[in-house]
């Protein structure tokens, strides 16, 4: 009998970044990936012709991010139902709040059809340190949905802990991943004659110390802390020459410039927009700065270690599971002006001994998120439920 999973998401380029591995793995044991999303909203790169050609049946839903537009998501969820029904889906596996809540709603609404659901939680919204209405509302959605999920995937240790609380369907089990899984293959370090060339071909010059970020360009991914300290830097007539590439797309994506404007940083910062291959740019950095606010994981910082490329890193139950202070980098708080500075300085200032030493460790640290890893474990996952169905 043909057997339909869906996975469920709310942009549709996360599959194409994120759900690749997943969909061969699931193809592979026989099953039909049904795609569903708001295909209106691409903060990540999407071909939606590219994705047809791989077998994958794609949905527009009307999902939003935000779980307060409640006519968009409910319009999602009744189409979200006739989806599951037409297509007798047996499998959901939901990502990101909004898509988690309404996978296993749907799972609670079309029950005569028994459906497994895999929630994988990216970081969830409730942690330590957030905001009160986080911590209560967004624990107490999780909490009630929680007793709809056969399998609770997390990515990092606190939320794994925090998994631990919560009462899963009879049968259900928590797994934490090593996040999405890390291509060492693609992201690995660059030979000192690519980087020269490509760097003059970026019109970063010898004497200029190159700054990269990757990330979607929102509040939450804090790139206006790396723009304070560089003003300030700028001010004071700082002795380090300093070029900064910002790499990404979202609804900062017209904020930035403004800011970039009033800081008088128009002469040091350059927005590349969203970068399908990251390592163009990326690669070829002296170091990366993550400065978010809250993460799940955060795999744009995890793919410059992989390149030997220093990062400066917010402290956060993500960056936690890999950062290792004037290691492999420099970490402070997310609003910590100085302390960004101090992290530029501390790099710039090691001897070629200290940086050797640095990129030895900065790749080290990623062997353990391979995604041969994530992998293994994601088809286990699949096959388990599979018995179970």
């Amino acid at each position: 009998m043909k057997r339909n999973v869906l996975i469920l998401t709310n942009v549709s380029g996360f599959l194409d970044k994120f759900e690749k591995d997943n969909v061969k793995i699931m193809q592979n044991m026989g099953y039909t990936v049904h795609y569903a999303a708001n295909m209106k909203e691409q903060n990540y790169e999407f071909d939606e012709t590219e994705i047809s050609k791989m077998g994958i049946m794609l949905h527009h839903i009307d999902i939003e991010r935000s779980p307060y537009f409640l006519s968009h998501n409910t319009k999602a969820f009744s189409r979200l139902v006739k989806i599951v029904r037409q297509n007798n889906i047996k499998l959901i596996h939901c990502h990101t709040p909004v898509g988690g809540v309404l996978g296993r709603l749907v799972s609670i609404w079309c029950r005569e059809q028994d459906i497994k659901v895999i929630y994988t939680a990216h970081g969830f919204h409730f942690y330590k340190g957030a905001p009160v209405r986080n911590n209560t509302l967004y624990y107490l959605v999780e909490k009630f949905f929680s007793r709809a999920t056969d399998v609770l995937i997390v990515i990092n240790d606190e939320d794994y802990k925090s998994a631990g609380k919560l009462w899963l369907k009879k049968g259900g089990q928590v797994y934490k991943i090593p996040g999405v899984g890390l291509d060492l293959e693609k992201f690995r370090p660059l030979s000192e004659t690519m980087r020269r060339a490509k760097r003059k071909e970026l019109n970063i010059k010898d004497d200029e110390f190159f700054i990269v970020s990757v990330g979607e360009l929102n509040q939450n991914k804090n790139h206006q802390v790396v723009l304070q300290a560089l003003a300030k830097m700028k001010r004071e007539h700082h002795r380090i020459k300093i070029r900064y590439g910002i790499c990404g797309s979202g609804f900062f994506k017209d904020k930035l410039p403004e800011w970039i404007r009033q800081l008088d940083l128009e002469d040091t910062v350059k927005m590349y927009g969203y970068q399908r291959n990251v390592v163009e740019i990326a690669g070829y950095a002296d170091v990366s700065v993550f400065p978010s606010k809250r993460e799940g994981l955060g795999m744009a910082a995890l793919e410059s270690l992989a390149m030997e490329v220093p990062v400066i890193a917010s402290d956060n139950r993500g960056t936690r599971e890999y950062m290792k202070h004037k290691k492999n980098g420099y970490v402070c708080r997310y609003d910590d002006v100085e302390g960004f500075i101090k992290g530029i300085e501390y790099v710039h200032g090691l001897n070629e001994k200290q940086r050797e030493a640095m990129s030895v460790c900065c790749r080290e640290t990623v062997c353990a998120f391979d995604k041969k890893y994530t992998n293994e474990i994601m088809e286990r996952i699949y096959r388990d439920l599979e018995e179970r169905m």
